[in-house]
């Protein structure tokens, strides 16, 4: 077989960190996928972990493909054509998100990742993100024996022509932005109270919270807290402006809304989620945008009431004899 066919390419697995080159090239390759398609292609934990987990920490594993130049040895490859990132919770599961760049798509890249990520760890416990749900994807798992497990929503809303509902604070409550260096603790006590329920958002640590407020779109204005006479923190709203990608407009994000246990069933959620919103307004953006799991009716329900309408969904494959 041809070396310009992708089976011939090397594969290059890293477990742990990626050192530096291997990250730019993987931050290149996500976003021309993100440019074509409009939806990043690796989750912003995943992001996380690439660029912050311990080159020890075996709980990361990526897999490279690269495409070799025309002149050179196939092992000197210097494209990146394809990635495939792997995050391992402590129970033995997995989940796998997969990017191919625009250039190298419909040649069998995804294929010889997937091949490649068989014989190093195997399919066992492990799901799959399809961030977009494109319909080569939907292909690929049902070649690979997956099917639809879980759909998480993203939701818009028209936030220049969007009419809010009057919504008022309970009683003794009132909002402030997060002071960097004083409120970490606390969030993350709050964070973990109010989706206790929810183990990829309840489970963030500090070293995670410090990674977000590194990133260049953090701002602590946009990061509202509810908090009562004594100052104490019962719920939150954390907002995130994506920036310009492309010919894809800057967008606000409705990105956390959490209430804590204690504050529940005071109206309090609505009240922090269209203060978030009024905020996000506040800079111009056209349009504001948010992720819900498709089975949770109330929150869909609340959203829908809000002005959001489903603009486009993430698709979470299994193995289909898990169905």
């Amino acid at each position: 077989m041809s070396p310009a066919h992708p089976e011939n390419w090397p594969v290059l697995i890293v477990k742990g960190a990626p050192d530096g080159e291997l990250l730019r090239d993987i931050k290149t390759l996500a976003a021309a996928a993100e440019e074509s398609d409009g939806n990043p292609p690796l989750s912003e934990q995943t992001l996380v972990m690439l660029r912050g987990a311990d080159a020890g920490d075996h709980s990361l594993t990526s897999l490279a493909l690269y495409a070799p130049d025309e002149q050179s040895d196939p092992v000197s490859g210097q494209d990146l054509a394809g990635i495939a990132v792997v995050v391992e919770a402590e129970d033995g599961t997995g989940v796998v998100e997969m990017a191919v760049h625009p250039t190298y798509r419909n040649q069998g890249v995804s294929g010889r990742l997937l091949d490649s990520l068989r014989d190093e760890r195997g399919f066992e416990g492990l799901t799959a993100w399809s961030h977009g749900n494109h319909e080569a994807a939907a292909d690929l798992a049902d070649r690979y024996g997956y099917g639809p497990v879980r759909e998480l929503w993203k939701m818009r809303l028209m936030s220049s022509t969007a009419e809010l509902p009057d919504v008022g604070l309970p009683d003794g409550v009132s909002l402030r932005a997060f002071v960097p260096g004083q409120d970490e603790a606390a969030w993350l006590a709050a964070n973990k109270a109010a989706f206790s329920h929810h183990p990829e958002q309840g489970s963030l640590t500090r070293a995670d919270l410090d990674a977000r407020m590194e990133e260049d779109w953090f701002d602590p204005a946009g990061f509202l807290l509810a908090v009562d006479r004594e100052g104490e923190l019962l719920g939150f709203h954390w907002t995130k402006v994506h920036p310009k990608q492309g010919p894809h407009p800057a967008i606000g994000e409705v990105y956390v809304v959490g209430v804590t246990p204690a504050a529940q069933g005071m109206g309090l959620g609505k009240a922090l989620t269209v203060a978030g919103i009024r905020y996000l307004q506040g800079h111009d953006l056209h349009s504001v945008m948010l992720y819900v799991d498709a089975d949770n009716t109330a929150a869909v329900a609340l959203y829908q009431k809000l002005g959001f309408v489903r603009w486009d969904v993430d698709v979470m494959y299994g193995p289909l004899t898990q169905k």
